[in-house]
Formats: C-alpha cells, sequence, structure tokens
C-alpha cells in the first residue's frame, strides 16, 4: 500500500465510522503490519526473494519487460484467494472493496462470502491488460456482474470500461485537499527556469518526448532546466537519450526523492509537465494524479491531451494541453508559459481554485459510503456535509 491517496481515504473513512483492512501482496517477505494505524494484511505467494511482481513499476510493466514475471502469478492468485477466504471467514465484511479488478476480482469472486457487497474500482491499466485477451474480457465482465457497484476513476476510464462490458460506471476520481499549499523552496544561484515532471519511469508517462522536447529548447535557448523525478524500468533508455543529445547540463534524473525534497520541487519549478502517450500496450494515464499536486502549489502545468488528464486540465483554463507525443508540440507549449509570466500566474491560479471542489475529499468519501450499502447512508450524509 504505497499510494499516499488510498490512504488518505481510509483515514477519512474511520473518521466516518467505517472498519478498514487492507488485503494487498507481500514484497520480498513483508507479513501482516500496519501503515498509519491502518491493519494491512499481507499474502505471501513465493520465496521473499521472488516477491517483487508487485510495487515499483507494476505488474503490468513488469510483465511486459520479463514475460518470466508470468511464472509468478498462478501463486500470487491462489495466495491471495486463500488470504481473501481466511478473512471473510473471521469476520463478516459489509462489503469487499476491489481496486483494479483485473486480476483482483478474481480474490473477491472466489474468496467472499456469497452475499458479501463488492464494490470495485477500475483504474486503466486493468482494463488495458484485460482488452490482450478474449479470456480476460470474459473475465472482467464477470466482475462486473458480480460486482454491487462499480466505479472508474475517470470520464476515459470510464468509457473503455463501458465499451468492454456495457455497464456504465460511476466516475470518483482520487481526492486531494487542494488548499493552497507552499514550501521553502532553496534560493535560486542562477536565472534559470525549472520544469519539473514526477511519475514512475515506464512507457506510458512518456518522459522520453520531454527530452526530446527539451534538446529543441536547449538549442533555442540556455535558460531552461528539466529535473525528473521517479525511479522504474525506462531509466536506462532515459539516460541514454540524455547522453545521446547532450543534455546532461540541463536535464537531471532526480531519482525516487524523499517528500520533504519532492515539496522542494514543486515549491521551485517554474511549471509542471506531465507528457503522457499510449505506450505498447495500448495504456495510458488513468487520471495524472501528480497535476493535482503540482496545482496545489499553483504552478502551471502541461499535459498531454489524453486519457483522464482531460478530467483534469482543460486547455487554456487550468493548463496547456498538447498532442500526446508530439515534441514541437511540448517544446512550444513550455516555452510559451515560460515567455509569458501572466498567463503562467493565471493558468496556475485557476488550476487550484476550479480543480478544489472537482476533487475534494468529502464528496469523494460520501460517494464511496454511498456505494458500500444502505447503513452507510447516514454517514454519508455527514461526510457530504463535512
Amino acid at each position: 500500500m504505497h499510494s499516499p491517496w488510498a490512504v488518505e481515504l481510509i483515514q477519512l473513512l474511520r473518521e466516518q465510522d467505517v472498519h478498514v483492512t487492507v488485503c494487498a501482496p507481500s514484497y520480498q517477505g513483508l507479513r501482516d503490519h500496519g501503515i498509519h494505524g491502518i491493519p494491512v494484511a499481507r499474502f505471501r505467494y513465493a520465496p521473499a526473494a521472488w516477491e517483487t511482481l508487485t510495487h515499483d513499476s507494476g505488474a503490468p510493466n513488469k510483465i511486459r519487460q520479463n514475460p518470466l514475471y508470468l511464472l509468478l502469478l498462478p501463486g500470487y492468485l491462489l495466495a491471495g484467494i486463500w488470504r481473501v477466504w481466511r478473512l471473510c471467514r473471521r469476520r463478516n465484511w459489509d462489503a469487499v472493496h476491489v481496486h483494479w479488478p483485473i486480476p483482483q476480482g478474481l480474490l473477491a469472486l472466489i474468496g467472499c462470502r456469497r452475499g458479501t457487497r463488492i464494490v470495485s474500482t477500475f483504474y486503466g491499466a486493468d482494463l488495458a491488460l484485460a482488452r490482450k485477451s478474449s479470456a480476460l474480457i470474459a473475465l472482467l465482465r464477470k466482475i462486473v456482474s458480480r460486482s454491487d457497484a462499480v466505479t472508474a476513476i475517470s470520464r476515459h476510464t470510464g468509457q473503455t470500461l463501458t465499451d468492454l462490458s456495457g455497464v456504465e460506471p460511476a466516475i470518483i476520481p482520487y481526492g486531494i485537499d487542494m488548499a493552497p499549499k507552499s514550501a521553502d523552496a532553496p534560493d535560486r544561484t542562477t536565472e534559470l527556469f525549472e520544469a519539473l515532471t514526477v511519475g514512475r519511469l515506464i512507457e506510458r508517462k512518456g518522459q522520453a518526448v520531454l527530452v526530446k522536447a527539451m534538446a529543441q529548447i536547449a538549442a533555442r535557448r540556455d535558460d531552461v532546466h528539466l529535473t525528473i523525478v521517479g525511479e522504474g524500468q525506462e531509466r536506462p533508455r532515459l539516460e541514454s537519450l540524455i547522453d545521446r543529445l547532450g543534455l546532461g547540463h540541463c536535464v537531471r534524473l532526480a531519482g525516487r526523492v524523499s517528500d520533504e525534497e519532492l515539496e522542494q520541487a514543486y515549491a521551485r519549478c517554474d511549471l509542471f509537465v506531465l507528457p503522457a502517450i499510449v505506450d505498447s500496450a495500448g495504456d495510458t494515464e488513468g487520471l495524472g494524479m501528480v497535476l493535482l499536486e503540482a496545482m496545489r502549489y499553483e504552478k502551471p502545468v502541461i499535459a498531454s491531451d489524453i486519457g483522464g488528464i482531460t478530467d483534469i486540465v482543460t486547455d487554456a483554463e487550468t493548463g496547456l494541453l498538447v498532442p500526446p507525443s508530439d515534441v514541437d508540440a511540448l517544446a512550444n507549449a513550455i516555452e510559451r508559459l515560460l515567455d509569458d509570466r501572466d498567463l503562467a500566474e493565471r493558468l496556475g491560479r485557476q488550476g487550484r481554485q476550479i480543480n478544489a471542489r472537482r476533487f475534494a475529499w468529502d464528496q469523494i468519501v460520501a460517494a464511496y459510503l454511498y456505494l458500500y450499502g444502505p447503513d452507510n447512508r447516514e454517514g454519508a450524509q455527514r461526510a457530504a456535509a463535512s
């Protein structure tokens, strides 16, 4: 459980008197533990050194890079089903909330008691995986038909789910506190403009497109620096690209950083970029939480006109949208914001203000409480009124 938004959601649900236990796979031998007081029931599915299917770049990306990871999948599913079965025999849960239902939905279909209310939330990568196989599409439809409620994190993901299953889900995104945020950024020693992107180094994040755009910008001016925060399987490719284009002086791969360092990076940057693309597996950005994180600092954002990003960014209103994989358009958009500081400030301010209500936690908590069942209607009203 490494998603801060998920931790915050559970903490807010607990404030509405909802008891939550998380069932999740182990990572290199990790056993049951707690995160901020939230009990996490881990299931072991392989020898500790091999338990690396999840975390970091995610299972679908790892399997595409190295098909040998598929050998871990039977053990993963069997161990997960067994753990869910045991948890459901120890306690009568009012609801089981399945995240990434392909393949996690199998754990609920087989492990849950008959009559247990199931809520399934789709994110996008699970649907890209399902499209690859008629058997997985059949499984998807079975999971959707068994679910008492189905949600998706964006309109794009919701439409994809409808196309595959015929069911129209409720659209419930991530939540975030969009109150103005600031952090002490180090004093600048130069007049360089700072561009920032944050995310796992995987194909669909499109960092390679951004590096190529920086090559165009560097050929025209010498006052722009790019920091790429994150780790993942694309790092060797990006290192090679930066070296080949001679961008070592203006592009930095920062790797994984602490929360404090990340806050400083957001506070220090002049603009934020999410250059997402459709990857070789047909997957793209389901929403783009990092855009909202940057908007908390009222930073102007540039992002690809693709996937769930358009639920956050309206072109020329809450940021700038560019066609995915269009290096020229991305380079021009970056220079436009650097040269028009009034526009940059307006987009940064409006991005935070307009999205503050769209992604407010009270609405999201209330929506989930309502879907969890009739017994939670009063809690949903309390959450909506908070």
